[in-house]
């Protein structure tokens, strides 16, 4: 078929074009966010599951709908090896730009850009990655100390009373939240704390791996009374098939039931996945119906794409010991596998390979789901791993 009308996206947080499955989540992220504005209490959200599971096709789906709401929010996605400040600075300041919008500058708003110069300026020698200007004049004594606990605090409650002045919300929309280090996001918590008990419309909603309910907790033991934590997880059989069946149908194409049933058991409901397989299925397919057998060309096609790219970005920053770990929990199976087990069939003590799980975790390449248990954070990882060492080396 026609590949300049394939309807399906594949992507890292590219909207699908049936976001199937989520309108409730959507709406419990919007009536939190919009209650914060108001100066009401309520918890915003952590989302948190698997890559693929279409963590940042929400939390950009949420933003969108909350700067269409009036909220002023800001974007920004953590990177590994950047510090949380360094992170702010940039878009507070955009923040502070949009309240202003041309108008003349009210008190709250103006004090707010000082807070954030004297921030900057404070922590540019303790967190060298800072590097940008503000546009403002530092006040002294005003979130420039130094101590990132106390400067953060005083710096997001400035910027949430000129939130208020404005009767808007500010809302950090991050995503990959598990790269920022836990004494940085213990600050972090610490001051949006600090706001909620002051009840100024600031607050955080954000998206990362398992680990991160962890490190949050870790972080402040009282995160999860501050946020709503929300497993992202594959969807259900209904959804999965909406997600692939509706922007077909909205072509005039149809799935065959078998070609629906031999995607749906590859990809698991998985959103990525999905997209995938169904823009393969529709390039190789002659005709509507999609059939059976083009689904399973597309199988092929899916997976080649995703070893040469999806999988294999990630694989290719692992060490050679990293790679013989997960090599051997491909072994095992898709897991949570015990860690006891993995470095059994390493033929090594668990003690010896524990740095390397600690890496692995901090790379995002795996999570534990309990104590003890160690699951990849890559859906299919462990066929992939199959595929790329077929062998595993002693």
């Amino acid at each position: 078929m026609d590949p300049r009308k394939n309807p399906y996206a594949p992507g890292a947080g590219t909207p699908p074009p049936e976001l199937a499955g989520r309108d409730d989540l959507i709406e419990r992220a919007a009536i939190a966010l919009d209650r914060i504005r108001e100066g009401r209490a309520a918890r915003s959200l952590i989302l948190h599951g698997l890559r693929g599971v279409g963590k940042t096709v929400l939390l950009n789906r949420i933003e969108n709908d909350a700067e269409a709401r009036g909220l002023a929010g800001v974007h920004v996605e953590a990177p590994e090896e950047r510090s949380l400040p360094a992170l702010l600075i940039p878009v507070l300041r955009v923040a502070l730009l949009r309240l202003d919008r041309g108008n003349r500058m009210r008190a709250n708003l103006a004090k707010a850009g000082r807070a954030l110069a004297g921030f900057a300026k404070a922590l540019k020698l303790k967190y060298k990655d800072i590097e940008v200007s503000t546009d403002f004049e530092p006040e002294r004594g005003l979130a420039d100390s130094g101590d990132l606990d106390t400067d953060l605090t005083d710096l997001l409650a400035s910027v949430g009373k000129a939130a208020r002045e404005y009767h808007t919300a500010v809302v950090l929309f991050v995503d990959e939240l598990q790269y920022v280090r836990e004494d940085q996001l213990a600050s972090l918590i610490r001051a949006l704390h600090s706001a909620s008990q002051r009840q100024f419309p600031i607050t955080m909603l954000a998206a990362g791996l398992p680990q991160l309910i962890g490190q949050m907790g870790r972080a402040k033991s009282y995160a999860e009374r501050l946020f709503e934590f929300v497993e992202i997880d594959r969807l259900d059989d209904e959804s999965a098939r909406a997600a692939l069946c509706v922007p077909a149908e909205k072509e005039g194409v149809t799935f065959a039931p078998e070609a629906i049933a031999e995607i749906l058991r590859h990809t698991m409901g998985y959103p990525y996945f999905l997209q995938e397989w169904g823009r393969h299925s529709w390039n190789v397919a002659d005709a509507s119906p999609i059939s059976r057998a083009d689904a399973r060309r597309a199988t092929a096609l899916a997976l080649a794409e995703l070893d040469a790219g999806f999988f294999r970005v990630r694989f290719d920053r692992l060490t050679p010991m990293e790679k013989r770990y997960l090599r051997a929990m491909a072994d095992l199976g898709p897991g949570p596998h015990r860690s006891g087990d993995i470095a059994e069939r390493l033929g090594k003590g668990v003690t010896s390979v524990a740095p390397v799980r600690s890496t692995l975790v901090a790379k995002g390449m795996i999570y534990s789901p309990a104590h003890g248990d160690t699951a990849f954070t890559v859906p299919l990882f462990d066929g992939f791993m199959k595929r790329v060492m077929p062998e595993l080396s002693r």
